[in-house]
């Protein structure tokens, strides 16, 4: 059963996290928010806005009913900001949307998401490069999910490589989940859907679509994954602005470089000029520049110990199948107490079966 009132409240004009975390800190709840007078609100908020307005608040719960009857008539997936299921990237974002509405099952949280962003006047180029990028990524890492934005180009062209490479990919939309934009798209829509990724967006089927939607979507791109890479871009366009996003938010950037005389070059090198951008030109420049390991073939695969005891195994076995963890998701998946594990992962590491990473995670070696 959805809340109406969550919904409603995440449609307030200006609403951030931040913000909804002051005022449901000082008022308890949202049914609360919307059941108060206006003169209530305002002398326990202490501030008065249009926001605190009757009917204003009365639209916006006639706006989440009517919403409600569109999520339940196409089994679409709701997430409040304060969610478990709630992408964790994303959630770290100062300006992270209240709400998701998606389709389709996928692990926003998987260890390797990387966006892809560029011209919607893509060349034989900069698509050769996606094509490749994606193939060479889907072949050396596990868990990995491909994010972009569904427009004509580039992002088109991810997507496509993804769902050719059977890696999921989500693509961020700059509308509801009523319609696709571009219409031509509908088909590679339905296929990232069914092939295991997701279409995701911040906006109700009842919002207009806007100019200025797909600017306001690119900080979910940019939130939504480890590292972003900027295939193709003009000196100014939409992709620039995601990845001087993805960059404010400690993502890493990455751009493919371009012959000075390429139009569409041009935003990449000032990218790369200007050191938003680390140089890419291949899946090996990217894994290394984000310090992945890549996947053990069968000619390198490191030689394990004869002799692994039961939880080095169980260790071994979760790091293999999830890429990456922290020792407090360990002790819970693998049921081995803190005081055991700690040092079985000292050993471990030792031996060179595991390696720290940043963040309190370990992977294989």
């Amino acid at each position: 059963m959805h809340d109406i009132h969550k919904i409603a409240f995440s449609t307030l004009r200006g609403i951030t996290p931040q913000l909804a975390s002051e005022i449901l800190c000082r008022i308890g709840d949202e049914s609360t928010f919307f059941a108060e007078s206006e003169s209530r609100l305002a002398a326990v908020l202490g501030f008065k806005s249009k926001i605190l307005d009757r009917q204003y608040r009365d639209t916006l719960l006639e706006k989440a009913e009517k919403e409600i009857a569109f999520i339940d008539a196409h089994n679409i997936k709701v997430t409040c900001f304060d969610d478990p299921g709630y992408p964790e990237r994303l959630r770290h974002c100062d300006d992270a949307p209240m709400i998701l509405y998606s389709l389709g099952e996928c692990d926003f949280n998987s260890s390797h998401v990387v966006g892809i962003v560029g011209t919607r006047h893509a060349t034989p180029y900069g698509i050769d490069f996606v094509i490749n990028l994606i193939k060479g990524l889907s072949e050396k890492l596990d868990n990995l999910i491909i994010v972009s934005g569904l427009a004509y180009g580039i992002d088109i062209a991810a997507h496509r490589a993804s769902l050719h490479n059977n890696v999921p990919t989500v693509a961020v939309l700059a509308h509801g989940l009523n319609t696709i934009y571009p219409a031509p798209h509908r088909n590679t829509a339905a296929e990232i859907v069914k092939s295991g990724g997701a279409l995701i967006t911040d906006y109700m089927s009842q919002d207009r679509l806007h100019k200025g939607n797909f600017l306001a979507r690119n900080r979910i791109v940019a939130g939504l994954c480890d590292c972003l890479v900027v295939a193709e871009s003009a000196e100014k366009g939409g992709a620039l602005v995601t990845a001087r996003i993805a960059a404010a938010y400690n993502r890493d950037v990455a751009a493919l470089p371009g012959r000075t005389s390429d139009k569409y070059s041009a935003g990449c090198n000032k990218l790369i000029a200007s050191n938003i951008a680390t140089l890419t030109g291949s899946d090996n420049d990217l894994i290394e520049m984000m310090g992945w390991t890549p996947r053990a073939t069968e000619g390198d695969q490191k030689e394990l110990p004869l002799e692994l005891s039961p939880e080095e195994q169980s260790v071994i076995d979760h790091l293999h199948q999830d890429g990456e963890s922290t020792v407090n998701r360990m002790c819970v998946t693998l049921g081995i107490p803190m005081h055991r594990l700690m040092p079985l992962l000292v050993d471990m590491e030792f031996n060179s079966l595991i390696l720290p990473y940043p963040g309190g995670k370990y992977r294989l070696a």
